[in-house]
């Protein structure tokens, strides 16, 4: 069988991978039952739901004819260490500064990963993300999340 798309192909291999360890991962804990799932039910599901998506690509991949074989070209380095770090950063200060200043740290540097850094659009995304951030995990979860920083008494 002869691979018509070589970017699908390692895509839906990775996806299928991924999906799999995740499944296969969640079976150490308890499933539950469907009214009341347990930490299982939901990294099972999605689990086998990206290996099913990764062998649909795949599956493309094998099938459907790509101009050139549609190669995989160089990784990009820069944008891969720079959104690595800004995670990295992300996790280290998120306790002592609160989600307030992380959060935009987080965005401000993984904007810069990209091209076209705009410092518009990177302050828009940071307040916005920010508020939605605050809106959705603690006043919506309710979950202990230092939204400003120690020293503030936050």
């Amino acid at each position: 069988m002869k691979i018509k798309s070589q970017r699908d192909f390692w895509s839906g291999v990775m996806f299928i991978a991924i999906g799999v360890g995740f499944a296969w991962g969640s079976t150490a804990y308890s499933f539950g039952t469907s009214a009341r799932p347990g930490p299982a039910y939901f990294p099972f599901g999605l689990g086998v739901l990206q290996a099913l998506l990764g062998a649909l690509v795949l599956f493309k991949s094998l099938t459907l004819e790509t101009e050139g074989g549609d190669p995989i070209g160089a990784v990009a380095w820069k944008p891969l260490l720079v959104i690595l770090g800004a995670v990295a950063i992300f996790g280290v200060l998120l306790p002592r500064l609160g989600m307030v200043i992380t959060l935009p740290i987080l965005i401000f540097i993984s904007a810069y990963a990209g091209d076209e850094f705009h410092i518009g659009e990177a302050l828009a995304n940071a307040v916005a993300l920010t508020a939605f951030s605050w809106l959705i995990f603690i006043k919506g979860l309710g979950l202990t999340i230092p939204m400003w920083p120690t020293f503030l008494g936050g």
